[in-house]
Order: C-alpha cells, then sequence, then structure tokens
C-alpha cells in the first residue's frame, strides 16, 4: 500500500463530440420517415454501466441527454416481457427485478422531465405476475398494452403481416414524430412493438419508418477490436457473436459489423418491412438499419482497448460466479473462458486479484477468519493505491475494507479505531442473543450504518464518511461470493465488483 500521487482518469471518450454527431444522425434519419420514425433503443437507456467501463469518459446516461435534445419531437414506448416479469429476471448491476426496474425508469424518466407515453407488456399471456405489473401500472395513471405471440413468426410472413399476426395487437397512440422503443433489458419485444405498431400506421395512411440505435458492437470498428468483444463477453448468456455484416458488404462492398442475430434476422425483417410497406426496403442491410455513431466519440484509443480488456475479464469472473450459483450452464463459461484465450488475457491482469487473494491467505495465517472461512477484499483507488481487508471475527472483509480505504483517503493511522468496541458489542450481542443469528460479524451495511452513528461523537468517522463518496467507480475484488449484505453495500458505493466463484460459508443459505 504506496500512496502515489492523485492521478486524473484517463480519458477515452467525448462525450460532447459523440452528443452532437448522434443527434444530428438520428434526424437525418428522421427526414426519411418524416410522418413518423419508430427508434428501437437497444441496450441499456440509463446508467449504461458497460459503456462507461469499456468507453471511459462515456456517461452512463448520455441517451438521456440524446432524449432532451428531441423531447419536443419525441414520444417513449417501454416494453417489458411477461415472462422477465414472471421468474424474477434481474438486472444485475442495481440487483432489482426487470418489473422493479421498468418501474424506477418511469421514475428516472421523469426525474429527467420526460413522461413515459405508454408501457407495452410483450408475449402477454395473463401470466399472474405480469397482469398485477399491468394493474398496478395502470391505477398510477399510466397506459399499459398488451401484446401476445405474433401467429406465424418466424417463417409465414403472410400471416405476421396480417390482422391476425401485427393487426391483433392493441395500436399503442402516439402524437409525435419520433417513437422511441426501449426497455429494461434484452429480449423485451421492442422489434415486435415497432414493427406492430408500423403495421396498423400503414392501414391507417402513415408512412411510418423504423430504425435501431444501439451503442455495441460498433459498426465502424474491427471486428476483432477489444470494445466489441467486449460486447460478446456482456451478452455469454444471448451468445451473441460479432461478426461481419456481409450483407453490407455485398451491397456496398465496406466491410461493417453487427451481431448474429441482426445478421441471420436481416433477410426475414427485410421481407417483413416491405410487406408492411409495399415497397421494396431502403435498407440493404442491418448496418444500414442502425444510426449508432458512437465511434464519433473516441478520442484514445488506447485507452479504450485497456478498458475494454479489463471489461472482458469483469465479465468472465461474472460469468463463472453465476455458474456457482446455478444461473448459467457450462456451455457459457467455455465461452467465456475462449474470448480470454481470443484477446490473450489472464485475470491476474486484473489488479486487485492478486492482493485480494493473498489477504484471504493472511485471514487464515492469523486464524481469526469468521465460521471458519478466510475471505479476501482488495480496491484500487483512483491514485493507484492497492488497499485490502481481511475478514475476522468481528467483521466482514468487505467491510474490513471500506474501513481501511476511506482511512486511507483521510489521511487516518491504519491502526486506528473507527466504530467503538461498545458498539460493535451491542450489535453483536442483538444479532447473536436477541435475533438469535449465526453470522454475528459485521457485513458491509451494518458497518456503514455504524460508521454513521460513530460520526456523531468522532470526527475521524466523520472524516472517513466524507471520503466514501472516492470510492465510486473503483476497483473492487473479493476471493469469495459476497453475501447480501456485503453485496448490497459495494453496490452502493457504486464500486466495480467482481469476485472468485467461492462460497463466504459453508452454509447454503447465507441469511442471518
Amino acid at each position: 500500500m504506496h500512496p502515489e500521487t492523485e492521478q486524473s482518469p484517463r480519458i477515452g471518450f467525448d462525450n460532447e463530440a459523440y452528443i452532437k454527431e448522434q443527434t444530428s444522425s438520428i434526424l437525418e434519419r428522421v427526414e426519411l420517415y418524416h410522418e413518423k420514425l419508430y427508434l428501437e433503443f437497444g441496450g441499456k437507456i440509463m446508467y449504461d454501466y458497460h459503456a462507461s467501463r469499456v468507453l471511459p469518459g462515456f456517461d452512463p446516461n448520455v441517451k438521456m441527454q440524446l432524449l432532451q435534445e428531441l423531447r419536443d419531437k419525441t414520444d417513449i414506448i417501454l416494453c417489458v416481457h411477461a415472462g422477465d416479469i414472471e421468474r424474477k429476471k434481474m438486472r444485475a448491476d442495481f440487483g432489482i427485478s426487470y418489473d422493479s426496474d421498468a418501474l424506477k425508469t418511469i421514475d428516472d424518466f421523469k426525474e429527467w422531465g420526460i413522461e413515459i407515453t405508454a408501457v407495452v407488456i410483450t408475449r402477454y399471456t395473463e401470466q399472474p405476475q405480469a397482469t398485477s405489473f399491468k394493474n398496478k401500472l395502470e391505477r398510477n395513471g399510466i397506459r399499459v398494452y398488451t401484446h401476445g405471440f405474433t401467429k406465424g413468426y418466424p417463417m409465414d410472413v403472410d400471416l405476421i403481416v396480417s390482422d391476425q399476426g401485427y393487426g391483433s395487437n392493441e395500436y399503442i397512440e402516439t402524437t409525435k414524430p419520433i417513437v422511441v422503443v426501449t426497455a429494461p433489458g434484452p429480449g423485451s419485444g421492442k422489434l415486435g412493438t415497432c414493427l406492430s405498431n408500423l403495421y396498423h400506421d400503414y392501414k391507417r395512411g402513415v408512412k411510418a419508418g423504423y430504425a435501431k440505435f444501439e451503442t455495441f458492437p460498433i459498426w465502424n470498428l474491427p471486428l476483432s477490436h477489444k470494445v466489441n468483444i467486449a460486447y460478446e463477453a456482456a451478452t455469454l448468456d444471448l451468445k451473441d457473436i460479432v461478426q461481419i455484416d456481409h450483407h453490407h458488404l455485398e451491397a456496398y462492398n465496406i466491410k461493417t459489423v453487427n451481431y448474429n442475430r441482426d445478421i441471420e434476422a436481416f433477410p426475414l425483417l427485410k421481407r417483413i418491412l416491405e410487406k408492411i410497406t409495399g415497397e421494396e426496403s431502403r435498407y440493404k442491410s442491418p448496418t444500414d438499419m442502425g444510426v449508432n455513431r458512437a465511434s464519433a466519440g473516441i478520442i484514445d484509443d488506447t485507452v479504450i482497448v485497456e478498458a475494454s480488456h479489463q471489461e472482458i475479464i469483469r465479465r468472465y469472473f461474472r460469468c463463472v460466479v453465476e455458474y456457482a450459483m446455478g444461473l448459467v450452464d457450462r456451455d457459457s463459461v467455455e465461452r467465456a473462458e475462449l474470448i480470454l484465450e481470443k484477446v490473450n488475457a489472464t485475470v491476474e491482469d486484473r489488479k486487485v486479484v492478486k492482493p485480494a487473494r493473498q489477504a484471504a491467505i493472511d485471514a487464515a495465517i492469523t486464524g481469526k477468519g469468521k465460521e471458519g472461512m478466510f475471505c479476501g477484499a482488495a480496491i484500487e483507488l483512483k491514485d493507484g493505491s492497492i488497499i485490502t481487508g481481511k475478514n475476522s471475527s468481528l467483521m466482514h472483509s468487505a467491510s474490513s475494507l471500506i474501513l481501511n480505504a476511506s482511512k486511507h483517503l483521510a489521511g487516518l493511522p491504519d491502526d486506528m479505531l473507527l466504530l467503538p468496541a461498545n458498539i460493535i458489542e451491542k450489535v453483536t450481542f442483538l444479532k447473536k442473543e436477541i435475533l438469535t443469528g449465526k453470522m454475528v460479524s459485521l457485513d458491509l451495511e451494518e458497518t456503514l450504518i455504524m460508521l454513521g452513528i460513530s460520526a456523531i461523537s468522532n470526527p475521524a468517522a466523520q472524516l472517513a464518511i466524507e471520503k466514501l463518496a472516492e470510492l465510486r467507480n473503483c476497483e473492487v475484488h473479493l476471493s469469495h461470493i459476497p453475501p447480501p449484505g456485503d453485496e448490497a453495500g459495494l453496490r452502493k458505493l457504486h464500486v466495480n465488483l467482481t469476485c472468485d466463484p467461492e462460497f463466504s460459508s459453508k452454509s447454503l443459505f447465507l441469511g442471518n
């Protein structure tokens, strides 16, 4: 742990240049379809932390800035897949389900001064959880539409583009020339929603169009560029592969990239669009459909390449942890391993991995590991310092780590106690004797609350609290899968967390 001079974060992406170019590109496409353009927003519309990690300098809410530029011309439709609601699919970076994320999205839009025009529950078959979600929205004054499975999809274009296919879905009323169709995550039915409304519009005499805005893969970067490979690592569950868009190559003799699902689906999508409009499509490739101009913001490719290299490693760790927890199959792990090999990466390229593992070894040497398990944690601060923490009978390694890091940033001695022993004793007594808990050492959420209480009478604790904000976006690794209180605490501190696929306890249930 050697303090170094404060370093400015290396920036590889210029948001202002990107917004200017991206807004212009969208408006150019609107001019082609001046009556109405359905613009499918792929990826995350807000809090796009993947993009901000692989494109340092990218604002994770830059799409909302774009929407504010276009606010007077835009309606917003939010799609949620009924199946995702029913199986409580989770958004990993927030630790909340996709239906909760949809509610959060509606609230977040309001904070940006933008109203959601309507919510569409796709592939709806009156699933109980989806129905409850629908009722909750409607009782809060939000327009909700339901779309079922499209008859004939994917092979029978005549049936798909008919009153029994897209025509059987409710028409979503909009009034503005741009209709942004977005969702909490992939597979939410955005494309189907666009095409259903497009069908209804043409029946009403409105010559609408369709385009797609998706940040990754970046179509005019090389196939082997690490930012595009990082996209593959981020979509292991979807089995996406970045490929040369052969449709674009054949039409224009220009090499561009796209992902396999869009390339494979393009001939069908082109036929559907031509069936709806009754004329030849202006799009000759899936690349043609896109309006993405992310490459316009790249100002330092070296920074982008290194950031993408690190993201590939993070995604590998997420995958092996999800495998240990039974959430993904072995095939996903094998793909993650192949991607690591493709970019010649090892997990030790992530600077916090070795120190975290060494801290676990140190915990074992001292013999003070809680519940007989020895856990370590490490964080890389913005000044380049590596700080570690290990577990003990008093607190989890994540708790130790954050206290050590905040003391380092506040210039406090390593051996200074921020939490009074009598408070720790009382909380331990409460957890063990009153609440009959099995795990009595302090998790991170509990530690942060106690730090806040300690700050009332301890100026050093107040100094440490004030430094917690400087941990945002720092890199953290744990030698184990964090229990709920540690995971929640680290998420609230907004650190970039990875961990080894080892459980922190021999117990299967990691509650209290």
